[in-house]
């Protein structure tokens, strides 16, 4: 199976000029821009990442809020396989053991479960022996980003360059 980019993926237009989203948007040049690809079993978004030294938090390792981060856009990037926008109603971590900076890593996000607009999903960080390193569990809520976002969409598209 030919694995897809994310952002690729058949979802709902946004019609958004530029991805400035912290998490994976290519047009944010200080965000972390993680790539995501449809998992081998199509049922959830993985990527594959290594963090640098400048999201440090204890010594040799990540800042537990790039941690949630990285898990927060996994669980999101989840809800396009059921083609929907949806942003982050709660999440929960559970941090089992430090997560190393400059060492390969992957992130993985699925739906569990769907109630009306909720999506329950979660999240795991594993290093490359397949060890889980932090879990989350969060819930989404549906939208029309072209209603909520549409002020801002038209100042993007107002603006030159």
């Amino acid at each position: 199976m030919q694995e897809k980019n994310a952002h690729d993926h058949d979802v709902p237009s946004v019609n958004w000029q530029r991805d400035g989203c912290f998490g994976c948007g290519p047009a944010n040049p200080n965000g972390l821009q993680l790539r995501f690809a449809l998992g081998a079993d199509g049922q959830s978004y993985i990527c594959e990442f290594e963090l640098g030294s400048s999201f440090v938090g204890p010594p040799g390792h990540a800042h537990g809020g790039i941690i949630a981060t990285i898990l927060d856009e996994a669980m999101g990037k989840a809800n396009m396989l059921k083609s929907k926008v949806a942003l982050t109603r709660r999440m929960e971590v559970e941090y089992f053991r430090p997560v190393p900076l400059e060492v390969p890593l992957v992130v993985e996000g699925r739906i569990e479960r769907i109630d009306g607009r909720s999506l329950h999903n979660s999240g795991e960080i594993r290093n490359a022996q397949g060890i889980i390193l932090a879990r989350s569990r969060g819930t989404f809520v549906a939208i029309d980003a072209n209603k909520m976002f549409a002020r801002e969409l038209e100042r993007e598209r107002n603006q030159p360059g």
